[in-house]
């Protein structure tokens, strides 16, 4: 089966495990239990947050750390060119905010209220 093949299979139907080399599309595999796609290995997702060395003085409410130096965003979920083990959403990374490639994006997300 070639590439483009695989690239359209029936939504939610793509094989674990198998590394295509590139991105895919967002509905290739089953959403998780929240009903986001593709969170982990698709491509390094931008947070809102300012790198931090630790989680000290993170804040406690769950929102965006935007204090300190942010010359570098935190980025997570690893990325299509990653290996295995950073292939998850408590592994993050610094990027440069100037930083940008094929590895690179983010997620559109919006607070909701009662």
């Amino acid at each position: 089966m070639n590439l483009q093949a695989k690239l359209k299979r029936v939504p939610g139907d793509g094989v674990e495990g198998e590394s295509r080399e590139q991105t895919v599309p967002v509905d290739a595999f089953k959403p998780n239990p929240w009903g986001l796609y593709q969170v982990h290995g698709n491509i390094w997702e931008w947070t809102q947050d300012c790198y931090q060395d630790s989680y000290n003085g993170a804040p406690a409410d769950g929102s965006a750390w935007t204090s300190g130096d942010c010359s570098h965003w935190v980025a997570r979920g690893g990325s299509w060119g990653s290996s295995p083990e950073v292939l998850r959403s408590a592994y993050h990374i610094g990027i440069a905010s100037i930083s940008s490639g094929n590895l690179l994006g983010f997620r559109v997300a919006r607070t909701l209220t009662p």
